[in-house]
């Protein structure tokens, strides 16, 4: 029984590598959007474009960075992006309601953003889908949240997305430490600094299962 548990867990090890590139795509996207939205942010209009869980300073912090720079803050080893993946009574309800969902409950946001969303749930469907590891590290799922993707149907995910963008957040935006951290690292030439940045998220994702 022990030796099936541990090939099953090389197995998943060996997929969360190859899923490594995706997430780390995702991540390069949702910094792109962060850093868009601080125009929106001094005119008024963000809330009506952009991701709902960042502060003004978190945005200040990202626009500035450089293509190359915003690619090193990307390359951490697991999602800088969160829809409520924790959250397992939350997607259990969306899920079991997906047959009642209307064009009335879209959230008003900006195309970048529900695209987005689109591309990151397709992601989280498929990371469920591949077993319990790499929903866990890759996106701070919990094994009922997995396990409601992995019933759901591919076609309920455009709908999905979009009655759900309103809940895109910065994964630990209730961290700034982290994210003031991740962004000085990547805007110098630190590789140490940020493997310790990145460290330093695995150990937040460890302290949330733990929680």
């Amino acid at each position: 029984m022990q030796d099936a548990q541990v090939v099953s867990w090389a197995r998943e090890t060996d997929v969360l590598g190859e899923m490594l590139g995706s997430v780390r795509g995702l991540n390069r996207r949702f910094l792109d959007l962060v850093a868009t939205q601080l125009g929106g942010i001094a005119s008024g209009a963000w809330r009506s474009a952009g991701p709902a869980g960042l502060s003004i300073d978190m945005s200040a912090q990202i626009a500035p960075l450089s293509a190359s720079q915003k690619a090193a803050a990307a390359s951490c080893p697991y999602a800088l992006f969160d829809l409520r993946f924790g959250d397992d009574g939350h997607w259990r309800t969306r899920f079991e309601a997906s047959a009642r969902w209307s064009v009335a409950e879209e959230a008003p946001l900006g195309a970048n953003t529900l695209d987005f969303v689109r591309l990151a749930l397709f992601f989280a469907w498929h990371v469920a889908s591949t077993g319990k590891v790499a929903a866990q590290l890759l996106l701070g799922m919990n094994e009922v949240t997995a396990a409601a993707f992995r019933g759901a149907t591919i076609d309920c995910l455009p709908a999905l997305a979009a009655t759900e963008a309103v809940n895109l957040t910065a994964r630990w935006n209730d961290c700034p430490a982290y994210w003031s951290a991740l962004t000085e690292a990547a805007a110098r030439p630190n590789p140490s600094g940020l493997r310790k940045i990145q460290l330093y998220g695995l150990q937040l994702a460890a302290a949330a299962r733990l929680a």
